[in-house]
């Protein structure tokens, strides 16, 4: 049974430390999150803007890339409501995106609803299994 446990706790505390799932956030209030240092090395994300667009909001975000090489990426909005919760999220997939070295370019998302107040865009490096 301890063997178990330890098993357990010793896969869990493995699959936090993947790198695989962090990498940059920004969000349409201009606080920016690293959670990946050496991605952050590699892309950044500005220009975030938001507007609304027939009683929904409309956000964009410019994803840079900072290496001459190419990168596979994924990018996902995440929207709010005025009070912080988010909106429909399980609805919302993360995106696939190619850069090639240098390049920038522009992602943009419309609000699943009316309710949204703000969002966050989340980059991330893509990794195939």
């Amino acid at each position: 049974m301890t063997l178990r446990v330890i098993m357990i706790s010793l896969a869990l505390m493995l699959s936090a430390c993947a790198n695989h799932t962090a990498g940059v956030m920004a969000s349409s209030n201009s606080e920016v999150r690293v959670d990946n240092n050496s991605f952050a090395r590699k892309v950044a994300v500005e220009q975030v803007n938001v507007r609304t667009q027939a009683d929904l909001l409309q956000g964009s975000a410019l994803i840079i890339s900072k290496v001459s090489t190419d990168l596979r990426l994924q990018y996902k909005f995440t929207w709010f409501d005025v009070g912080g919760f988010t909106i429909e999220d399980e609805a919302s997939s993360w995106k696939s995106l190619k850069l090639h070295g240098k390049q920038q370019m522009q992602v943009s998302a419309v609000a699943p609803n009316a309710n949204a107040s703000r969002f966050e865009v989340y980059v991330r490096e893509a990794f195939s299994n």
